[in-house]
C-alpha cells in the first residue's frame, strides 16, 4: 500500500525524529492546494502558520512523502502526534473509496485527482482550520492588512517565531501574505 503523507509548511523543515523516521525524502509535485498562513499558533507564540483555506488561500503545489507504514490507521497517528492534535484534525483520503476525512470538498477533490495520478492508495494531511477572526490580535477576520497588524502586536518572541516560519516555509509556498511580509523592512530575514 502507497500511503502519501502532504507537507507544506514545518512539517518539512522541522525536523522530529521520530515521526521523520516513518517517512521517505519529501518530494515537490505533490497537488495543489489553497494555503494561507491564517492561524494562530499557540505553540508558536501566536505566530501565524499555514492551514488549508478555502477561502483566503491561495493556491500552491505542496510537497509530500511516502509513508514507510504499511497501514493507513498507523500512517495517520504518527501525523496526529506529530502535530500533537486530536485525529478529528488529521485529513486522509483513501483511494478505494472505504474512508475519507477532510474539512475542505475543493481540497478532497484535489487530493483525490493528483492520488489517482500519481497511483496512491492513501493521503493524509494536517487539516486544521483558520482561526484567525477569533484568536487574531486585533480581533477581525483575515486579510493583509489584519494579519500584519497581528504580527506587529506579538512581542518580540512572538515576531522571531513568526519570522522563522514564513522565511523557512518552502519555496513554493506562495501566498499574499508572504509576499507582503517579507517585503516589510520590519521583518527581519531568519537565519
Amino acid at each position: 500500500m502507497k500511503i502519501a503523507i502532504l507537507g507544506w509548511g514545518s512539517l518539512i523543515w522541522d525536523r522530529r525524529k521520530e515521526f521523520d523516521g516513518q517517512h521517505e525524502d519529501w518530494q515537490s509535485d505533490g497537488p495543489n492546494l489553497k494555503l494561507e498562513f491564517s492561524r494562530v499558533s499557540q505553540t508558536r507564540c501566536d505566530a501565524l502558520t499555514l492551514v488549508l483555506d478555502a477561502q483566503n488561500g491561495t493556491s500552491c503545489r505542496v510537497a509530500y512523502a511516502i509513508s514507510k507504514r504499511e497501514n493507513p490507521d498507523d500512517a495517520i497517528c504518527d501525523l496526529r502526534c506529530r502535530e500533537g492534535t486530536t485525529l478529528s484534525k488529521i485529513g486522509f483520503y483513501l483511494a478505494d473509496g472505504t474512508r475519507g476525512q477532510s474539512r475542505d470538498r475543493e481540497s478532497f477533490a484535489s487530493i483525490g485527482a493528483w492520488a489517482a495520478g500519481k497511483k496512491i492508495d492513501v493521503v493524509i494531511w494536517t487539516d486544521l482550520e483558520s482561526n484567525f477572526k477569533d484568536k487574531g490580535r486585533c480581533g477581525k477576520s483575515f486579510s493583509i492588512k489584519n494579519a500584519l497588524c497581528h504580527i506587529q502586536a506579538l512581542d518580540a518572541e512572538g515576531k522571531a517565531k513568526a519570522a522563522e516560519y514564513v522565511w523557512r516555509a518552502p519555496a513554493f509556498i506562495d501566498t499574499p501574505l508572504r509576499k507582503a511580509l517579507q517585503s516589510q523592512p520590519w521583518f527581519p530575514r531568519h537565519g
